[in-house]
This record gives C-alpha cells, structure tokens and sequence, in this order.
C-alpha cells in the first residue's frame, strides 16, 4: 500500500501503520482506517501498511523512518468510539500502560522495543480508538463505525503535517 515511488534504497519517512484483527470486532478498527486513509491521501512521502497482528515482527518496518503513525483499538474506559490522538512519548507511556487487546503486537510492545532497539522514529503518533467489541466475529461496532469519519480526519491531519513537514524519501 506505498503511495508515490521510490529510488532504490530509499524509504518512505512516514510510517501509517494500522494494528489489529479483523475477526475481533472493533480490533479492526486500525485496518479499517488505514484502508480509508491511503484511498484520502498520496505522497511518495508515505507508506501505509496493514501491520494486522504481526506484532515486533513490524520492527524492520519502523526502522529508518523519521516518524509512524499508529492507528489502533485502545482500551482507555472512554466511551466506545472515543478518539485520542497521541505523540512523543505520551504514546508510548499510554500505549504500555494500557491493554489495547490481549494480542501479541500491540502498539506499545511494538514501540517500547523499538525504542529500546534505537529504532524509533523521532515523530510518534497513536489515533487510538476505544473498541466496544472484541469478541471472535467480523465488522465494527455501530459506536466505533460512527467513529471512524472523526478519527479519519485526526488520522488526515496528522499525517498531512507530517508530509509538510518531512515530506521527502530518505535513504534506507
């Protein structure tokens, strides 16, 4: 899901990374906004992956980029569907603090090892949105489908300064 190109040994410097399971209900949430946002945004500056539930196997991904943007189901207690967006190292004190779903690769395992790896990127952002469900079953709930046009456009937003600010390839 690379939007734009690249030369060779080069690498995109933004990192829009979506996590979650999509048999889990609102775990899907992450995939589902990734998929919107690449359709909404193109710059050779960015590359969208679907990190699904790969967890720290991501890690080569992270590496050499200048900043990621997470998008993720968190449990925060908000009401289902509440949006958050966070950067620096609130997203990794948040994301280790809480439980985003018991899967492996989470955002805060796979930014806390990056971070102890040397590997994280100088720019880190989490839309996080609070799942209602995550039982076995396919589809979001209605709360977090009525989200997703708001955390779409914090996702946008972030993502589109990220580009005014760092928008040009780097070398790998």
């Amino acid at each position: 899901m690379r939007n734009g190109s690249m030369g060779p040994g080069e690498v995109a410097p933004i990192l829009v990374l979506g996590l979650g399971n999509t048999l889990l209900h609102d775990d899907g949430v992450g995939p589902s906004l990734l998929a919107d946002l690449a359709k909404s945004l193109h710059s050779s500056s960015v590359e969208f992956v679907n990190g699904g539930t790969q967890g720290l196997a991501l890690l080569d991904r992270i590496a050499g980029r200048k900043a990621v943007v997470i998008l993720d189901a968190v449990t925060t207690g908000q009401r289902p569907g509440s949006v958050r967006v966070l950067e620096g190292t609130e997203v990794i004190r948040f994301a280790t603090s809480r439980s985003t779903t018991e899967r492996e690769g989470n955002a805060g395992e796979l930014l806390a090892t990056a971070a102890f790896l040397g590997e994280l990127p100088e720019k880190c952002y989490l839309i996080a949105v609070e799942p209602k469900e995550v039982d076995a079953g396919a589809g979001l709930s209605r709360d977090v489908h009525r989200s997703l046009r708001s955390a779409l456009r914090q996702a946008q937003h972030v993502v589109e300064e990220l580009v005014q600010e760092l928008g040009e390839p780097v070398s790998a």
